[in-house]
């Protein structure tokens, strides 16, 4: 009877050593805690999404919009990373590559939109852009504290940490954005705030497509 063997060491995909880890196991999502806090944390995002969106149209802030767009953005990459949890590592790559491209994406569609509010005379309603962002900061600190002990996961797993990570950089960043439109009564911080989280995006991109291609090229070798 070897039964008691199989339980001392945990399921860990062979191919998950690879990636330039020297060696290491990375995590690779094959957790039913994992599975369990991912669907929490897209709950959550999903919510937050649909306060965000209609408070920046009703307030007319771009920085919230753009945070509600990173949100939406989040809620379909947790679905994606979901549903290729167990999946070779070839597939999770590619699934963290279509990650990428969104961010990239919704990066390009910030520095559009704020470009466009530049030339749109209108300033934003700070307190609204304040409870709002102290609400969806309170959301994010809690995906970040769900998801913290995933962090250094494959590109899949890590694409989700990265996500939540600008969710609570671009929080803060609009409540700062709210005191400074109530203390200048111009929209420049609003669009200064969403023009910086729209270059994170396009940075996270970049970092997600780089570790996304070493695990490619690591299954290749």
């Amino acid at each position: 009877m070897s039964h008691a063997h199989n339980h001392s060491h945990p399921p860990i995909e062979p191919q998950a050593e690879s990636c330039g880890c020297h060696g290491t196991p990375v995590f690779d999502g094959l957790d039913p805690r994992y599975r369990r806090t991912l669907w929490l944390v897209i709950a959550l995002n999903a919510g937050m999404f649909i306060l965000e969106i209609l408070a920046g149209q009703h307030a007319g802030s771009q920085a919230l919009q753009a945070d509600a767009l990173d949100f939406l953005g989040d809620s379909l990459t947790y679905g994606l990373s979901l549903a290729v949890i167990g999946a070779s590592i070839r597939v999770r790559a590619n699934a963290a590559l279509v990650k990428s491209l969104s961010l990239f994406l919704m990066g390009l569609w910030v520095f559009g939109a704020t470009l466009y509010q530049v030339m749109v005379p209108s300033v934003p309603q700070a307190e609204v852009m304040g409870i709002v962002g102290f609400l969806a900061l309170g959301a994010n600190l809690a995906s970040v504290g769900l998801l913290m002990r995933y962090k250094d996961g494959d590109a899949n797993v890590r694409s989700v940490w990265l996500c939540s990570r600008n969710d609570a950089i671009g929080n803060v960043a609009v409540m700062g954005a709210a005191v400074a439109v109530g203390l200048t009564g111009t929209r420049w911080p609003d669009l200064i705030v969403a023009g910086v989280m729209a270059g994170l995006f396009v940075w996270s991109a970049v970092q997600i497509l780089r570790q996304a291609l070493a695990e490619r090229r690591s299954v290749a070798a």
